[in-house]
């Protein structure tokens, strides 16, 4: 892996299937580190970094490239936890860590229910978390050794997590290139 060695923080992704505890665990984590979160969903929407609205998915289309170079700045100063369910359109180079959320069935089903998702919205993110979907996405996008899946069912759950990567921050250096 290269890293920029202009950093001086790391950068974090938080990935998973919506409802894992992405915007949770990171918001936590952020302020336990002092790390910049960054929600893609809230970015995309605040600066209309899309191409328009997927009626049947009921989500704004992304446009990829404009998040990427919206993002590519504040990226190369380190500091930032990403938080979005997809991860493989990101430069490589901008993550040290790639943390993808894993959530049991059962638990994903009811808080995604609670959040209004029905049809083909709610069928697909179960499906995507029944096959690890963005687990293998990321284990195809980023090395392996930077690549965590952790457990994200409770509340204790998303504790154990943000002490880990927060225990994983301050022990963080740059690697010279």
């Amino acid at each position: 892996m290269v890293q920029d060695s202009k950093r001086t923080r790391p950068n974090i992704l938080v990935t998973g299937t919506p409802g894992t505890g992405k915007t949770t665990t990171s918001a936590a984590l952020a302020e336990s580190t002092q790390l910049r979160h960054i929600s893609i969903g809230d970015l995309v929407r605040e600066k209309n970094l899309h191409d328009g609205w997927d009626d049947e998915l009921e989500c704004h289309i992304l446009n990829e490239d404009l998040v990427c170079d919206e993002l590519e700045d504040v990226m190369e100063q380190g500091g930032n936890i990403v938080d979005y369910h997809g991860c493989d359109f990101f430069p490589e180079r901008w993550f040290d860590r790639v943390v993808v959320l894993q959530t049991d069935n059962s638990v994903l089903y009811d808080r995604l229910s609670k959040r209004g998702y029905t049809g083909a919205k709610l069928t697909n993110n179960i499906e995507c978390e029944i096959f690890q979907v963005l687990l293998e996405e990321a284990k195809e996008s980023y090395p392996e050794n930077i690549v965590v899946a952790l457990k994200s069912d409770t509340i204790e759950d998303i504790t154990r997590n943000v002490t880990t990567l927060t225990d994983w921050v301050r022990s963080w250096q740059p690697t010279p290139q």
